[in-house]
Parts: structure tokens; C-alpha cells; sequence
């Protein structure tokens, strides 16, 4: 497993990391032992930087990895969690007591007297440009509540107001080959400020995995049923925001591509963005062992070809780019 690092986040981690989403059960149900499972193959394989958020499940995904590690506490794993989608997305909700409030449940779901890194979680434009909530988060570090902390975003100007804040350690953002816009700007900015990129939805809720067809139907619970059309949260978090219909057609391109790498789809896609000049780690979920093991493996895929890249940016610019670049 390779690792990476950015100066702000002060410490080197795995380039493929692990997303906790699914063990909330917001991709249909995942018992505890398959929780555990999922945990374990993780660091055998290598990852240790875990990203969770203290809505997922309502708090299920921070308590499973709190209680794992209790369990293992020689392991080194940095956990990312989030706050502030506890109430509406509204900035006055973005509080001192509301953070103190937040951090305190996290820290006692993760069983941690400081969190590694909290983000805020995709707030609202007007929260990130507030000099107010980050002299807040400031508090919270130099109080030991929190090591650092980092932003969660939706779109790109959202993650260079963030980046350009000398406080903000880590940004994170949807990125992947069906969502290309941060390599423009985000990315140079990212690493001009020794800020830590961190690449989520990296499999576009699965549609660069090339396991889904057309008529591919998931549970009911599934986010990528009750949210296809940002029903629940923003469309982007879902399929990256693209039509599914389109998004299994571009699948099947980008599966062509990968097989000339010698690769399956989901491993070239993750190593393909964990290669990316910028990009500190990646969180791809995983909803079983194998799938945990497959995307890990991804963090030492030797280096891809420039070809490779060019390919994929033809992709995108011919069926993807007119549908989300100027959205997000």
C-alpha cells in the first residue's frame, strides 16, 4: 500500500482509504459482524485512514469503528469523521455550542479524547465563507478536541474558498472519471497550499465498478434508489449526478479502458485517481470482504500510463461533461 501526505494534515496515510457510509446501512442493511469484517480487511490490506460522519446510521458507523478499534488499539488509523447535519443546513445552526455538542457524541461513539480530523459536512456556501465557524473549529483544536479539521464539499468554488483558509487541513470531494471539474483548479490549488485532497464517491456509487445494467434495481433503502434525483440530498452524491441510463453506457467504455491496463474496472478507477498528482487518499466504501480487499489492492497498482488518462478524459468530455462540469 502506498501512502501519501499534505503538510497541513501533518502525517502520512494510505492512498486508498476506507468510506464508512455503507456500514450505516444508507446502501441497504450491513450486520455488525460484516461491519467488523469489512474493518478488519481493511487494515490487513494495508488502509489505515478510515472517513465516517456522525450521521451515518446515526451515529452506527462511528460506533463500529470506535468499538474495532478499542478492540485493536495497536493499530495506527486515522479517522476522519464529520458534523453539521444534525439539523437543517442552516448557518445559523453552525454554533459553538451546537460544534462542542457535535464533537462530544463523536468522540464518544469513536471512543477518542481528540478526533483526528473533523469536517464540516457539505455546509451551506455561506458556513464556509464564515470567519465566525472557523475561529470556532480553531477553539475546539487549541481546547484538544479535535487535531484538525478539514471541509466536506459539494462543488469546486466551494473546496478553493476552503482551501484558501490558512486553517483548513483537508478538503473533501467528489471525484472520479465521470467527475473531472477539481482536476482543473482544485487540484493545483490543493497542493500550492499543502492542503490534503481527499477523492470521495470514487466509483460513482458504484457505476465504474461495470457490475450495473440498465435494468439493475437496488433496495429500497438504498440511497441510490430514494435519491436518484436529489429527493434526500444533492443529486451529485448519487451517481455523481448523472442519468443511470447514461452513466451504464459510459461504464461500459470505461470497463474496455481498464481491461487494457490489465485491470478490473473498480481497481483501475480507484488507482487511476490515487495516482493523481494532489489527491492525498481515496475512499472508495465497500459492502463485503472481497470488496474491501479488491479496493485496497488498488493503492499499489503500478503507475498507469498517460495514455490511460487521456483516454479517460476523452471519455468524459464525449458523454459525461456536458451533464455535470458546469453543475458542480
Amino acid at each position: 500500500m502506498q501512502h501519501r501526505t499534505a503538510a497541513r494534515l501533518g502525517r502520512p496515510v494510505s492512498v486508498i482509504g476506507l468510506g464508512t457510509w455503507q456500514l450505516g446501512a444508507d446502501w441497504g442493511d450491513v450486520s455488525e459482524a460484516d461491519a467488523r469484517a469489512i474493518l478488519t480487511a481493511s487494515v490487513e490490506a494495508g488502509v489505515d485512514f478510515f472517513d465516517t460522519a456522525d450521521v451515518y446510521g446515526d451515529g452506527r458507523s462511528e460506533s463500529f469503528i470506535g468499538d474495532f478499534l478499542a478492540d485493536h488499539p495497536d493499530l495506527d488509523v486515522f479517522v476522519a469523521t464529520k458534523l453539521g447535519r444534525r439539523l437543517p443546513q442552516e448557518p445559523e445552526n453552525y454554533s459553538m455550542a451546537n460544534f462542542r455538542s457535535w464533537t462530544d457524541r463523536s468522540r464518544a461513539n469513536l471512543r477518542r479524547d481528540t478526533l483526528d480530523l473533523v469536517q464540516l459536512h457539505c455546509p451551506p456556501t455561506a458556513v464556509i465563507e464564515s470567519d465566525r465557524v472557523f475561529d470556532d473549529l480553531d477553539t475546539l483544536v487549541a481546547e484538544g478536541a479535535i487535531a484538525r479539521y478539514g471541509v466536506s464539499v459539494e462543488e469546486a468554488g466551494q473546496a478553493l474558498t476552503a482551501i484558501a483558509r490558512p486553517g483548513v487541513a483537508s478538503v473533501q470531494i467528489i471525484l472520479n472519471a465521470f467527475r473531472l471539474k477539481p482536476l482543473d483548479e482544485v487540484l493545483p490549488a490543493a497542493m500550492d497550499a499543502g492542503v490534503a485532497i481527499i477523492a470521495r464517491v470514487p466509483l460513482a456509487s458504484g457505476l465504474l465498478s461495470g457490475r450495473y445494467t440498465k435494468d439493475t434495481v437496488f433496495a429500497p433503502d438504498d440511497h441510490r434508489t430514494y435519491n436518484r434525483h436529489g429527493e434526500a440530498f444533492d443529486v451529485g452524491e448519487t451517481f455523481s449526478g448523472i442519468d443511470f441510463e447514461l452513466g451504464v453506457e459510459a461504464a461500459v467504455e470505461f470497463s474496455e479502458l481498464a481491461d487494457s491496463q490489465g485491470l478490473t474496472p473498480a481497481v483501475a478507477a480507484l488507482a487511476w485517481l490515487a495516482q493523481l498528482p494532489g489527491v492525498t487518499t481515496v475512499i472508495p466504501g465497500a459492502r463485503s470482504v472481497r470488496q474491501a480487499q479488491s479496493n485496497a489492492s488498488a493503492g499499489s497498482v503500478p503507475k498507469l500510463t498517460p495514455e490511460f488518462t487521456e483516454q479517460i478524459r476523452d471519455l468524459y468530455d464525449r458523454r459525461i461533461r456536458a451533464s455535470v462540469h458546469d453543475r458542480w
